[in-house]
Formats: C-alpha cells, sequence, structure tokens
C-alpha cells in the first residue's frame, strides 16, 4: 500500500484497560504473535453500537480471563487516543482495512487474587504476564504504541 493509500484508511475504534492492583502495579501481557518482546495491556475493538465501557470490560475478560466483578471503574480517558500501525503492518493487519486505531482508555481497579487472572482463553492474546511498575511501560512496549502509553499515564498517574 502506499502513504496515500494508508493515510486515507480510517481509524479502528478500540479500547483499552489499564489494569492497576492494590498494589499500584499494571497488568501487562506478552502477545502471544508478536516474535520480539512486545508488552501491552489489554486491549481490543469496539463492536457496532457497543458501548466503550461495555466494550473494555468484554476485552478485559476475554483477554485476561478477569470477570467484572473483579474490577472497578475509577476513569476514563477525557478523548480517544489514535495510533498508527507502521505502513508494513498495515495491509496484514484487519485486512488493511485501517491506518491505525483511536482508543478509549479506562482505568480500572481489580479486586480479586492472581489466580483469578487466567490468559489461556479460547482465543489467548498474551504467552505470559506479569503486575508491571507504571514506570517501566513505555521501555517495554512496540515503539509505535509509546506515545498513546504516555499519554494514558499522564491522565491516570496519579490515581496508580
Amino acid at each position: 500500500m502506499t502513504p496515500e493509500q494508508i493515510a486515507a484508511l480510517p481509524y479502528r475504534p478500540c479500547v483499552g484497560v489499564m489494569l492497576v492492583n492494590a498494589a499500584g502495579r499494571v497488568f501487562v501481557g506478552q502477545r502471544i504473535d508478536w516474535p520480539e518482546p512486545a508488552w501491552q495491556m489489554p486491549q481490543g475493538g469496539v463492536d457496532p453500537g457497543e458501548d466503550p465501557r461495555a466494550a473494555a470490560l468484554r476485552e478485559l475478560e476475554e483477554e485476561t480471563g478477569v470477570t467484572p466483578d473483579l474490577v472497578s471503574v475509577e476513569a476514563e480517558t477525557a478523548g480517544w487516543i489514535p495510533y498508527d500501525l507502521p505502513p508494513e503492518v498495515v495491509p496484514k493487519r484487519w485486512g488493511g482495512r485501517y491506518r491505525g486505531q483511536e482508543q478509549k482508555w479506562f482505568l480500572m481497579r481489580f479486586e480479586g487474587r492472581d489466580d483469578q487472572v487466567r490468559i489461556e482463553t479460547a482465543e489467548p492474546e498474551f504467552s505470559r504476564w506479569t503486575w508491571s511498575d507504571p514506570g517501566d511501560l513505555l521501555n517495554n512496549i512496540v515503539a509505535f504504541k509509546r506515545e498513546v502509553y504516555a499519554r494514558v499515564l499522564d491522565e491516570f498517574g496519579d490515581r496508580l
């Protein structure tokens, strides 16, 4: 795809979850489909007509096994945060229909136990997971998502 074709594509509506435990550490999972280290917080697409908060709770459960009764939703980003995929990835992701994603992020407090996190889901996204220090998030994710994570940390940082 040419740069002009990519620039003409829309963003995919998406939600993200910053799941924080009682110690103020953030859930991150290693992507199962990425060859190099690529840790990320849970995220996923918003279905047509779906409320973003409902989508965030659904995605959290689909990716981590954490059910809505184990979290409290504490905040959401003021707006939607876009990011572009690397040009070489665009034709391979989502059938080349999107240039990247536009995300609404939710801060959720985990009120469960670690053994209630189950990444071995029907369609696994992560090969392993850990609770990360918020200060380490930006160093351990793929480069094209760093600006998004920096903005999420700016908005939620005082609540961690």
